[in-house]
């Protein structure tokens, strides 16, 4: 871990500008906790100021499990492959990069006309996890797409796309995944 920025008005404007993007994202207090420099109470009263409410309360969800789910497994798929290409191609730091990913998940959720699965600090949840090896990325044994798994997932992983469960694609909910 890095020492921390000198005091300086310029940091503390980027680091207020960036905490308020990330609120526009979505984004709950433990991620802004965690991508900022800002203090609780400063980060408080910039959410109110942006979102015009107050943040959401309790702790996030501490668990693997949603994202290994069918449809919530394809979005957080797609995301972290974005997440992990971009970042291979760019110097981005943490919040840049889960930005962007997080656009470019987006867009593409939204070009297939699909209702976006994966809130904002949901992803950044699955990054966490992701760094933490307590999720991987397993290559589909039949289409050879990587998918987001337990680590320990055998080599012969068949994904939901080549593989979806008895009732997967029967929802008639609009942007729900559908199998023709």
């Amino acid at each position: 871990m890095s020492a921390p920025a000198p005091k300086s008005v310029l940091n503390e404007s980027k680091q207020i500008e960036r905490a308020a993007m990330l609120i526009e994202m979505g984004a709950r207090m433990q991620v802004l906790e965690s991508e900022t420099s800002l203090s609780y109470e400063r980060l408080i009263r910039l959410y109110k100021e942006v979102a015009g409410r107050s943040p959401s309360k309790g702790q996030l969800p501490f668990s693997t499990d949603w994202f290994l789910t069918w449809q919530e497994n394809i979005h957080s798929s797609l995301f972290l492959n974005i997440h992990q290409y971009l970042s291979k191609g760019a110097s981005l730091d943490s919040a840049e990069l889960l930005t962007r990913a997080y656009r470019l998940y987006s867009e593409q959720v939204a070009a297939l006309e699909l209702e976006p699965l994966l809130s904002f600090t949901r992803a950044w949840r699955l990054v966490k996890f992701f760094e933490a090896e307590m999720l991987a990325r397993t290559a589909c044994s039949d289409c050879g797409g990587l998918f987001v798994t337990e680590p320990y997932e055998s080599r012969h992983y068949v994904c939901g796309l080549c593989n979806p469960p008895a009732r997967a694609g029967k929802s008639k909910s609009a942007g729900a995944l559908t199998l023709h």
